[in-house]
């Protein structure tokens, strides 16, 4: 097994979560932070009838002391009156084993690891061990940095313990770069863990990704427009008196209006002009990434006679203003043609890195024939 490869014993998600919309859709609130708050919101959701699964935070792990933390056991009995009452079946986030015993306590339906706890294998490991013999459903958050191997251990370490039920959720990442999101959504890991494994259910958390309501649609759309397997939505009945997370929660009513805005698409047709038609323009894509292919070959030997060449004259590999110029150029050539100039300078960055290696090697292979 490679690095990239999830192989995973997995039972399908639509064994222990049926949807009731066009895709599963877990909502509720960011926090239990009362039993009528709970109840209130849990009746308006059920009575709408597109909600799969209740979330609600009983335990909420703050940055720093002092702001709400979560009512822990207390909240799990509301819970458990709420799906009681209502018929719903809820989530809530453990971090440690003691949480995860708790909610056992509780016959909580599915248990979900919260980003902060996936970053730590440590933490995942106990976790996992807790939930040793048990037919919980989990779902693994991504780690609050894009680190892919990390989210990817974690979901390994608890179908290790036996964890069948199993799935990810997307909700963003933290890259110290201010943008319009609260966490990027660098849709790009969540496609390489699907890719990774084809059966493990990938959620999106459209309200941590974008940490204000307004831009919850735009993010929900996309994630199903990537086939994401369900979303992730907070709804409280009240945000504006929300005790964490006030700006990116929804309304009751926002959300059902949200539900009936978005498109999911199909993934096949039977059209057969359609499809006469895609594949067509894919030939093309196949004969285009073919000349990019053998151009990047040729490109690579190029590169190893100019680092022979630097060798021999005793020159530096990295050579700043070539750099630089190459950059400004290329970036320039591309806008010129309508080129996103994001895309033209991560493709530059890319090789001039594959540049910078194979010279290293032509330098290295000399200082081994002198030894």
């Amino acid at each position: 097994m490679t690095q990239s490869q999830l192989q995973l014993d997995l039972v399908p998600l639509s064994e222990w979560l049926p949807s009731k919309w066009k895709k599963p859709v877990i909502a509720g609130p960011c926090g239990a932070e009362s039993e009528d708050q709970i109840l209130d919101t849990a009746r308006q959701l059920a009575k709408q009838g597109h909600v799969s699964l209740f979330r609600a935070g009983v335990w909420k792990p703050r940055t720093r002391p002092g702001a709400f933390e979560g009512n822990g056991e207390t909240a799990l009995k509301w819970l458990t009156a709420m799906r009681n009452e209502t018929g719903l079946p809820f989530t809530v986030e453990v971090a440690n084993t003691e949480h995860a015993e708790l909610a056992l306590k509780y016959k909580t339906d599915v248990l979900w690891i919260g980003a902060r706890t996936t970053v730590n294998p440590f933490s995942v490991q106990e976790i996992a061990e807790a939930l040793k013999g048990t037919d919980v459903p989990v779902l693994v958050k991504n780690p609050v940095h894009a680190d892919l191997q990390l989210w990817m251990g974690a979901l390994e370490r608890f179908n290790r313990a036996g964890i069948r039920k199993l799935g990810a959720i997307h909700r963003g990442f933290h890259t110290g770069v201010k943008t319009q999101y609260r966490n990027q959504p660098l849709w790009e890991n969540a496609i390489a863990l699907k890719s990774s494994c084809k059966e493990l259910p990938v959620f999106c958390d459209p309200s941590h990704i974008c940490g204000r309501r307004d831009m919850i649609a735009s993010v929900a759309q996309k994630a199903l427009d990537l086939n994401m397997d369900g979303l992730m939505i907070e709804v409280h009945r009240d945000p504006a008196t929300a005790l964490s997370d006030a700006a990116q929660q929804l309304t009751p009513r926002l959300f059902e209006e949200l539900l009936m805005k978005l498109v999911v698409r199909d993934q096949s047709t039977n059209d057969s002009d359609f499809s006469e038609q895609l594949n067509s323009l894919r030939q093309v894509i196949d004969a285009i990434d073919d000349e990019i292919i053998q151009a990047l070959a040729h490109r690579m030997e190029v590169i190893r006679k100019i680092g022979a060449h630097k060798r021999e004259h005793g020159i530096t590999i990295l050579q700043l203003d070539r750099w630089l110029e190459i950059l400004q150029t290329r970036v320039a050539a591309g806008e010129s043609l309508g080129l996103d100039k994001e895309l033209v300078t991560e493709l530059c960055q890319l090789l001039h890195k594959s540049s910078i290696r194979k010279q290293t090697s032509v330098m290295n292979e000399n200082r081994s024939s002198d030894q």
